[in-house]
């Protein structure tokens, strides 16, 4: 176990809300693709920066902030901790997410004069974190049992996931015709380390006895699912080295397998309106390796004990009373170890939009290129919804795109969703020759004092795209 922190630091250290707003449908950047693999494809020929061509970085909890909590503002931290307490609802969450791109790449292909299909390809790392506030835990800790006679603490409050994949992808994009273009991208995943708790049943409660005071009633149907953890966690496996090795095996196919699929769509209602579509994650992860999995199911009520009323006619002392108490505790809370396969199912995720373009560029007596003459402008608002344990979660976006001028495209984002209710973002993507470099943040407004943002995130990558359309 002493490899425990180094292990902790170095799955941190690979990453640090799921939704890209800025990204979504910015079809001058090849990374668009991964969420709409149907959407519009911009380049004839791309190749990614290894390492670099893709990194997206958010953290968010729709709870209270390290502001909230720390800030020097004279309150007792004490009362800080129990308004908190009293604020957050066990619906409430932590998130964090990260992808990076190990490598990519795309190109046209089809028939000479009018290459209309496109195959995309690549490798990215992810990280998935979501931890929901486990309220009724906290209030026992502040308050204990004492003053909450006759209520239930709900060990359904407890729930969380966090898991570390590898994505090999395979992307196929077709313009059917000028109106409509489909795509659907084929996924295999790898998972690197997994533990998940989400399923949680049961309760505890006080109630008056009748023998005592106080009866205690233990019900709990719980689990922890691990995979990937133990055997980097055993002691007997001294050597990190080893443990670097093994989790570069996993990234190329060597942890839990799984399968997933995108699909998605373009619609071009008329020259200036357009709806777009996809469904992201349909998939699976099947853990067989490295399995690990704690159980705890089991119902005991505790009326306490008297020591004077012990039972004499079976000549037991009070030591031994008490002995057999701390036994059946131990019992109670021991949890069952089992090597049981199991499944996790990807996080789907949703994205829609309607789109206006407008301001269209107009030049005279010039032999244009294509595209030369398009729109400047594009408004449009995005639907975004993602499937998570307890329910989905949502987000509403209104945007504004704008060509600036040969190179340089900007889009500008209003964001409502678990967060806050004034999400602003700004993604920039810039072509110098071959080369396209793009950065994009949101939670602007926020971050004048970055302690009490409820959610950051940052986007940023480098790509060499091939017959770049130029205005």
């Amino acid at each position: 176990m002493k490899k425990s922190p180094f292990l902790l630091l170095f799955l941190v250290s690979i990453c640090l809300s799921q939704n890209k707003q800025l990204l979504y449908g910015f079809s001058e950047i090849p990374q668009s693709l991964l969420l709409n693999p149907g959407g519009k494809v911009d380049n004839k020929g791309y190749f990614g920066i290894p390492l670099l061509s893709h990194l997206h970085i958010n953290a968010g909890t729709s709870g209270v902030t390290a502001f909230d909590l720390f800030a020097d503002d004279g309150v007792d931290f004490n009362i800080k901790v129990r308004q908190a307490i009293n604020t957050i609802k066990p619906e409430d969450f932590f998130t964090v997410t990260q992808q990076l791109e190990v490598f990519s790449g795309g190109f046209a292909f089809g028939n000479s004069y009018d290459k209309n299909e496109y195959l995309s390809f690549g490798l990215y790392q992810e990280l998935d974190f979501i931890a929901y506030f486990p309220r009724d835990f906290a209030v026992l800790g502040l308050e204990g049992n004492e003053s909450n006679i006759n209520r239930p603490f709900r060990l359904d409050h407890l729930s969380f996931s966090a898991e570390v994949i590898s994505v090999f992808h395979l992307g196929y994009n077709k313009k059917v015709n000028s109106k409509f273009t489909y795509g659907l991208r084929g996924k295999i995943y790898s998972s690197i380390a997994n533990i998940s708790s989400i399923k949680n049943k049961g309760r505890f409660i006080t109630v008056p006895g009748q023998n005592n005071i106080y009866n205690h009633i233990f019900d709990f149907d719980a689990a922890v699912n691990t995979s990937g953890i133990s055997s980097l966690l055993d002691d007997e496996n001294s050597d990190f080295s080893e443990d670097i090795k093994t989790l570069r095996k996993r990234v190329l196919f060597g942890g839990n397998l799984g399968l997933g699929l995108d699909l998605g769509f373009t619609y071009q209602i008329d020259d200036q309106w357009s709806f777009d579509a996809s469904v992201l994650d349909l998939g699976f992860i099947n853990h067989t390796k490295d399995v690990e999995n704690y159980e705890l199911k089991d119902r005991y009520v505790f009326e306490g004990f008297d020591p004077l009323f012990l039972p004499s006619d079976q000549g037991q002392s009070a030591e031994e009373f008490l002995t057999d108490i701390e036994e059946e505790f131990e019992d109670l809370f021991e949890a069952d170890t089992t090597t049981s396969r199991y499944v996790t199912w990807r996080p789907v995720k949703f994205n829609a939009s309607l789109n206006y373009a407008f301001g269209k560029k107009r030049t005279k007596d010039c032999n244009c290129i294509k595209d030369e003459t398009g729109y400047l402008n594009a408004v449009g608002a995005q639907l975004y919804a993602i499937k998570r344990p307890k329910s989905p979660q949502l987000a509403l976006t209104a945007y504004y795109y704008r060509r600036l001028f040969k190179g340089l495209r900007a889009k500008m984002t209003y964001t409502i969703d678990s967060y806050s209710f004034n999400n602003i973002g700004l993604g920039l993507s810039a072509h110098v020759g071959g080369v396209n470099f793009y950065v994009a943040a949101d939670n602007f407004l926020q971050y004048k004092n970055i302690y009490n943002a409820q959610s950051v995130s940052l986007q940023l990558g480098f790509n060499y795209i091939f017959n770049k359309n130029e205005d």
